[in-house]
């Protein structure tokens, strides 16, 4: 209960002045408010029946004993804390807040949850912001867990090393020191290349140490080229890069059927190694083919382009050109359309190329070729043919003649049972004269010597059969000597058959 104000009797009575003071009860509610609500406030730092500000969720596939007021750190500086961990199927699920100096958070952004203090503890989540590029999240939505990792535990890597893990571990270090220090055998050393055989497995690596200079001077050009060419390269192909695989980590269901797909694909390429062996192998040949191309078409772009110069002044002229020629135009559009001209003139610019390719081959194989046969046949096979063959049979004309008169003297003779030749008669021979002839070769009988009879003694052969020629791939044919059809090979010789006494 309160009091009146007292009256101030010290002052007259036209000046009256009140003294108003609180009364217990209300001194008691102020120091129950102040004792209560004040500590409330100072520990939870948040104002009850108001909002929490911007809040994001993130799911974890492991909390890793996160828990409620854990702090929520960018760059090791803190921006908020968890409020709130629950269970989200298999997964953990926790929301947590941001302060305005933590913001903007991208939609690409990572989240981590990490120890505090070394060998286990407290922990944090560990807040990568993304890319600034990206879409900025609205508060209340969530980091998919395929954006989310937690820090690997010790007592995970003790249970990951128990017993049978470290034999296979002792095993495979017994394994690899075998590898380094086993000297190959005959059998082994033959599937190897030269440089390694009869060598260890250290051997053979402290070779491989002489590659490591212009190798290391190849990565680091290699790393040079991933800077770019101008500031910011690298870290847009980093931004851009982490986008490509925060999509496949939010399409897992995607990429496990990418990946199945994948292995079939492999699969088939496996099966059909022996073909792809043989695609690899003429690829070279190919890309060699192409490089040919390339070669030419370099040639003909600066022609071309002094071509595009030199058309400037007529480019500038052809707008008054075009307004003069719109009636003949108008008439030329329908001739020069699909269905007519426009055919031929798609045909022509596409065969174009080719034909531009094939004459400039042409002038460096096939022109110098025919060249050649021509000088072949006027120095060497029309002086031969134009020589007349003096001997008992010769006509008198030039040889190419008798040639032909051949061709078709044995047209005629061929010609049987019409009225165009006679019968083709064949000698089979006989007559008293006999005849023997070395057989050397064995050819049908085993004799030494084969006889036969004949109607007279043979008196020659004509032309005589000499040696095989020499071959001369290095010496052009336009080159060598006229031959000389009535030189020694083409006089009477000796018979091959001599007369034999009975």
């Amino acid at each position: 209960m309160g009091r009146l104000p007292e009256r101030d009797t010290r002052v007259g009575a036209s000046e009256r002045r009140f003294k108003w003071r609180p009364s217990n009860a209300l001194i008691a509610v102020i120091f129950l408010l102040i004792f209560t609500v004040g500590p409330y406030l100072a520990f939870t730092k948040h104002v009850p029946f108001t909002g929490r500000g911007y809040t994001l969720k993130a799911v974890f596939s492991n909390g890793a004993n996160i828990a409620t007021k854990s702090p929520v750190r960018i760059a090791g500086v803190e921006v908020g804390e968890v409020t709130d961990v629950s269970r989200k199927g298999d997964a953990t699920q926790i929301v947590f807040t941001v302060q305005e100096n933590g913001r903007p958070i991208h939609r690409d952004a990572l989240a981590q949850i990490r120890p505090r203090i070394f060998l286990e503890g407290n922990y944090f989540v560990d807040l990568d912001p993304g890319s600034p590029s990206a879409p900025e999240m609205n508060s209340g939505d969530a980091i998919p867990i395929g954006r989310t990792s937690t820090s690997v535990q010790l007592d995970e890597i003790f249970t990951a090393l128990q017993s049978p893990v470290r034999a296979d571990l002792s095993r495979l270090l017994d394994g690899f020191g075998t590898a380094l220090t086993h000297e190959p055998t005959a059998s082994e050393d033959a599937t190897q290349l030269p440089e390694v055989q009869g060598k260890t497995g250290g051997e053979a690596l402290n070779g491989a140490l002489h590659y490591g200079g212009p190798a290391g001077r190849y990565a680091a050009q290699v790393t040079n080229a991933f800077l770019g060419t101008s500031p910011g390269d690298l870290a847009r192909l980093v931004a851009g890069t982490g986008r490509t695989f925060g999509a496949l980590a939010s399409r897992e269901r995607d990429l496990q059927s990418l990946i199945v797909n994948f292995d079939t694909f492999t699969g088939a390429l496996a099966a059909q190694s022996a073909n792809l062996a043989t695609t690899v192998r003429l690829f070279a040949p190919t890309l060699q083919t192409a490089r040919t191309s390339l070669v030419n078409l370099n040639r003909t772009l600066p022609p071309l382009r002094a071509y595009s110069i030199e058309l400037r002044p007529a480019v500038a002229e052809l707008p008054g050109l075009i307004s003069a020629a719109k009636p003949w135009i108008a008439q030329a559009r329908p001739l020069l359309s699909g269905k007519e001209l426009g055919g031929v003139a798609k045909l022509l610019r596409e065969s174009a190329p080719g034909l531009a390719g094939a004459a400039q081959a042409g002038k460096a194989v096939t022109l110098p070729q025919a060249n050649r046969l021509s000088l072949c046949t006027t120095k060497v096979l029309v002086p031969a043919g134009d020589q007349t063959i003096e001997d008992q049979f010769g006509t008198g004309g030039p040889n190419y003649r008798e040639f032909f008169y051949y061709l078709a003297n044995f047209a005629g003779i061929t010609q049987n049972f019409d009225g165009n030749g006679p019968y083709l008669r064949v000698s089979p021979g006989g007559g008293d004269v006999l005849v023997e002839q070395q057989n050397a070769s064995g050819n049908l009988t085993t004799d030494k010597q084969d006889f036969a009879h004949a109607v007279a003694a043979p008196a020659g052969v004509q032309p005589r059969l000499g040696g095989r020629p020499a071959k001369k791939p290095d010496v052009r044919c336009y080159k060598n000597p006229v031959p000389d059809v009535n030189g020694s090979l083409g006089q009477v010789g000796a018979p091959s058959l001599k007369e034999a006494t009975p």
